[in-house]
């Protein structure tokens, strides 16, 4: 590390014509944005205290989600105010390196993919859209009881045996109106990336989640993009759809696994 100062990175871009850094960009220490060059290429870094950003104190912080939700919004905030300058690659949350010149060692050993991931994404963002649907809306019509002469604990049984199916059967319809949503929507995208249902505790929602994708369309697509996301919604009303974006391409563009490794790559639709 730089003496009692890390580098941590937000995002990769292309070299601004100006050389200058989005402005009035503050980060997760509430450190001044700045750019590393290297190969063509800049870096969005914010150097922050190793007191705060170590590998101890990250450990010990990330289990306060107070504290994780703020740092996290700030690192978001960081690249979405950089990506109103020109198109960037996110970098994972907490990925940090030991100085600058790590940074331009970095941008230079992987030069060429995040090149082609620039030329990828150019002129494209990310856009989200959730789906959710009330469980009971694709239960099938009630069968005429048919436990007529069982004994008790066998007519239990045939009734729990008839929940079991009808919850698979409900899960089965919702989950195929889900899959005509997606199939929609991604006629306008030029990749797509399919998430898991997020946690009911976590995301504050009833019943079930059963879309959660991302969809990667041009920018001349963007305003037929959320009109789609509103007609299929009138179409199919038994399905409450949420559109997010747009957004950088978070979900299209792989961050670094670990401090010191980048693998960016695109999630073909």
């Amino acid at each position: 590390m730089n003496g009692s100062l890390a580098t941590w990175l937000y995002a990769v871009t292309a070299v601004p014509e100006d050389g200058t850094p989005p402005r009035e960009l503050t980060g997760v220490a509430d450190e001044p944005v700045r750019l590393v060059e290297a190969a063509g290429l800049a870096a969005v870094v914010g150097s922050v205290p190793l007191e705060d950003f170590g590998e101890d104190a990250l450990r010990d912080h990330l289990e306060d989600l107070e504290w994780l939700e703020r740092t996290a919004r700030a690192h978001h905030r960081v690249i979405n105010g950089a990506a109103r300058h020109g198109q960037v690659i996110p970098l994972r949350f907490a990925t940090l390196y030991h100085d600058d010149d790590r940074v331009r060692a970095m941008l230079q050993e992987r030069r060429d993919d995040f090149t082609a991931t620039l030329r990828r994404v150019a002129g494209r963002t990310e856009w989200g859209v959730k789906g959710y649907v009330d469980p009971r809306s694709f239960l099938p019509d009630p069968d005429e009881p048919t436990d007529a002469g069982e004994s008790p604990g066998t007519a239990y049984l045939l009734r729990r045996r008839a929940q079991r199916q009808d919850q698979e059967t409900a899960h089965l319809r919702a989950t195929e109106r889900a899959e005509e949503v997606h199939a929609s929507l991604a006629a306008l995208a030029v990749a797509t990336a399919a998430h898991p249902p997020q946690d009911t505790a976590l995301a504050a929602y009833e019943g079930w989640m059963v879309l959660n994708n991302s969809y990667l369309v041009p920018d001349a697509l963007g305003a037929e993009f959320t009109a789609l996301v509103t007609d299929l919604g009138e179409r199919y009303p038994a399905i409450t759809l949420e559109v997010s974006g747009p957004w950088p391409p978070y979900s299209f563009t792989a961050p670094p696994n670990r401090v010191e490794e980048a693998q960016p790559e695109e999630t073909p639709s």
